[in-house]
């Protein structure tokens, strides 16, 4: 089963589960989830080929709404969710397969549907450092500039960089995430229908989530409202935490 890092205690309020998007992990999420955490349980999980969660040789969304499945079996859901980007369309997937599991739905910046982009350029970076004989991030940061010029971007990856390991290692599945990056930017085109309370929230600064994507949106989601965070990009958790925190409650609540 998936890691996963719990906060808080049972409560009333339905158990919220928190997914994280390619190249994440849980612990980018610990600040939100402590602050959620006040009034009910907020479980969050490192996603496979990433972290402290077991490396396979697939990453579809098939194999991603299913790892969830166990979770909130093992939860006892079932829960509100909350996914950002990968983990939106993992969450997604969940609830269209497994609408039993799912209270309540917050899908952070990303919609149903295939992108263009790829991330494996950003791959190909990571693969480019020598980690032999590096001990710092700032180090580190130095020689991922020559290749990243957004330093929002380097600080996100490093946090997957396992310096306390001799040698230093990524913990993220970098050849199962090339492999299935055409899978990850997709979208499997699931039938069906999620009935339940969803929010789309995408960050106002940010273009994944377009008027055009609206007809999928409420073809799959037909209770789905949407709404923009101001002064947020992609990154809408990092760029507004408590903004966000707020809308979150606002709608779970």
């Amino acid at each position: 089963m998936l890691n996963t890092s719990t906060h808080g205690a049972r409560s009333a309020l339905p158990t919220v589960l928190i997914v994280h998007g390619l190249f994440g992990s849980a612990r980018n999420w610990g600040a939100i989830a402590r602050r959620l955490s006040s009034d009910r349980q907020v479980v969050t999980v490192d996603m496979r080929n990433h972290a402290d969660s077991p490396w396979y040789p697939t990453h579809s969304y098939a194999d991603l709404a299913e790892d969830l499945a166990q979770v909130v079996d093992a939860i006892e859901g079932p829960v509100d969710v909350v996914g950002h980007s990968m983990g939106g369309k993992a969450a997604m997937q969940l609830a269209l397969t497994h609408p039993d599991k799912v209270n309540r739905l917050v899908v952070a910046d990303i919609a149903p549907v295939a992108y263009g982009h790829s991330q494996n350029h950003l791959i190909a970076a990571m693969r480019s450092l020598d980690l032999a004989g590096l001990d710092s991030r700032s180090e580190a940061d130095r020689h991922l500039a020559g290749t990243i010029e957004d330093p929002g971007v380097r600080a996100f990856l490093l946090q997957s960089l396992d310096l306390k390991s001799n040698p230093p290692r990524w913990r993220l599945n970098l050849d199962v995430l090339e492999s299935e990056m055409d899978k990850i930017t997709g979208w499997p085109g699931t039938d069906g229908r999620y009935e339940g309370p969803v929010l789309f929230l995408a960050g106002a600064l940010s273009d994944y989530v377009q008027p055009e994507h609206r007809a999928k949106i409420k073809r799959l989601f037909p209770a789905a409202k949407q709404a923009k965070l101001p002064g947020a990009g992609h990154w809408l958790h990092a760029d507004r935490p408590r903004e966000f925190e707020a809308a979150l409650r606002a709608f779970l609540d």
